[in-house]
């Protein structure tokens, strides 16, 4: 029996002038074609015009956190990937 978990992850780019929107389009596509579901990505500033993107999404908990932070960590102008929450979810 797999279950599910709740994962919010903050990917840092590279600088203020990254491209936020192609980064975005390659989270989605990686969420999606991992079994994320409930997919949210939301922008946080940070400072000196740099702002994050919140990743928020419900995740096979087989799969682990490794794959995401493996992943997303290679997406062209991303500096960071961050596991910022993980917990199980119910029901």
């Amino acid at each position: 029996m797999s279950g599910t978990a709740v994962v919010i992850i903050k990917v840092m780019p590279t600088s203020p002038d990254a491209n936020l929107e192609h980064i975005k389009k390659e989270i989605m596509h990686f969420a999606e074609h991992n079994g994320g579901k409930s997919i949210t990505i939301e922008t946080q500033d940070i400072a000196f015009g740099l702002k994050a993107l919140i990743l928020k999404m419900a995740f096979p908990e087989e799969k682990g956190t490794e794959i995401i932070e493996n992943h997303l960590s290679k997406i062209p102008n991303v500096s960071s990937v961050t596991i910022e929450d993980y917990r199980r979810a119910f029901g």
